[in-house]
């Protein structure tokens, strides 16, 4: 039988990074028999690569295409993002998308909107780029019992962090060297204010440990109130900071989630995840510790990884969201947590309830504090502290103040000399 009776016809709502990049590798795997239906675009005016008769600009035309097997949303704005898909889920079709923030929002809706209507939806473009973290999480831990998943998951941020490491730059500086080459946006924010790390975190939670978290109760504080003072201290101490988002099992036998900077050391492999790249340790029950790395960003990479839910979709395949059928854990907030902080509007920082404080390198222009706090008390003040202007990062328990003390004076040493 000829392929053009056998061939498969797939819709694409949104043709920006993402969509042209799945459109790339599409034309590099031609012998799968698959074609595109139509492409679902916004504005009109604008030139594109591609012959305008690939396009529309009704996007209920390809809900209505009863011709078209399965849909992709790859578009910027999640709350249309959500309408579409819960439209093509009602509707029982099969669809895939990159849109992080729809999913971690309304994940819960998602999954029973699948299991009542028998469509599927697949995102592992969402979390990790070109690491196919979310399969390995359904394939290989769907029954085993996961002690912790960290990892650097925004390419972004932690492109701007390697050159402040590498160079002796300001963060405005590496900000614009990662916007130029296309690794941060216009408006950086939801990257370097850990917004886009945290709602991969949520999803990943939800596969690993069968929590459904809410983003709005997590603690998530970001980079862009980092310097070169920061990046020197951390130097000093042996380490690196990185943006690292965490689900961890407590000791209490619930899920501490979070996404914080965090003084890394050269034990940990995401000490020498640089550059665009992201990486994944899992540490598992009975499996031990894991680890995967792989490009977070770019068209290709993403675009790489919305078509292997493509051919997977095609295939047959779903999440099968094992944990959230066997367990349901609560999220811990009374556990405690050890920061350092440095902010130059003394005035103008919360009062902290400090569970203990240690005051180190104080002057007239500059506080740094290391100290530990719980975990709720830290979110409840998330918002003023950024307001304040205050970088904030993890401190591992293998750091104590006296570290901190002893690397403050190295670092006034340095500047002497």
């Amino acid at each position: 039988m000829s392929d053009k009776y056998n061939k498969k016809r797939i819709g694409i709502w949104g043709f920006g990074c993402v969509g042209q990049g799945l459109y790339d590798v599409l034309q590099h795997n031609r012998h799968t028999a698959l074609e595109v239906a139509s492409i679902c675009v916004k504005h009109p005016e604008k030139k594109r690569t591609l012959p305008a008769s690939m396009f529309t600009f009704n996007p209920q035309q390809l809900l209505e295409d009863a011709s078209i097997d399965l849909l992709t949303e790859l578009i910027s704005d999640p709350e249309e993002a959500y309408l579409l898909v819960k439209q093509a889920l009602l509707a029982g079709k099969s669809v895939i998308s990159a849109n992080k923030k729809m999913i971690a929002q309304h994940l819960p809706e998602l999954i029973e909107l699948q299991q009542k209507y028998g469509g599927r939806l697949l995102y592992e473009a969402a979390v990790g780029g070109s690491i196919p973290i979310l399969r390995t999480l359904e394939a290989y831990y769907g029954n085993e019992p996961l002690q912790e998943v960290c990892g650097i998951l925004n390419g972004s941020s932690n492109y701007i962090l390697s050159k402040l490491h590498e160079e002796e730059i300001s963060y405005q500086d590496a900000l614009q060297e990662a916007q130029e080459l296309g690794f941060a946006e216009t408006d950086p924010r939801l990257d370097v204010g850990g917004h886009d790390a945290l709602h991969k975190i949520c999803i990943i939670a939800a596969h690993g440990f069968g929590a459904l978290v809410d983003p709005a109760k997590v603690v998530r504080l970001g980079i862009e109130h980092i310097n070169t003072n920061d990046v020197k201290l951390a130097q000093a101490l042996g380490t690196r900071i990185k943006l690292v988002a965490t689900a961890r099992l407590t000791a209490s036998g619930k899920l501490a989630v979070q996404v914080l900077p965090a003084f890394v050391k050269p034990t940990s492999e995401l000490y020498f995840v640089e550059a665009e790249f992201n990486g994944v340790l899992l540490e598992a029950k009975f499996a031990g510790t894991q680890f995967l790395k792989g490009r977070g960003a770019g068209s290709h990479p993403t675009g790489s990884a919305v078509w292997a839910d493509v051919s997977a979709a095609l295939g047959g395949y779903k999440y099968n969201y094992a944990k959230i059928k066997q367990q349901h854990l609560s999220i811990d907030t009374e556990g405690l947590i050890t920061i350092y902080l440095r902010t130059a509007l003394e005035g103008e920082l919360p009062k902290l309830p400090w569970l203990e404080v240690t005051s180190f390198g104080v002057n007239s222009k500059v506080i740094q504090l290391v100290g530990t706090l719980r975990y709720t008390d830290l979110l409840l003040h998330q918002r003023d502290l950024e307001k304040a202007g205050a970088f904030i990062v993890e401190v591992p328990q293998s750091l104590d103040s006296n570290d901190f003390i002893r690397a403050s004076k190295l670092q006034e040493l340095e500047i002497v000399n």
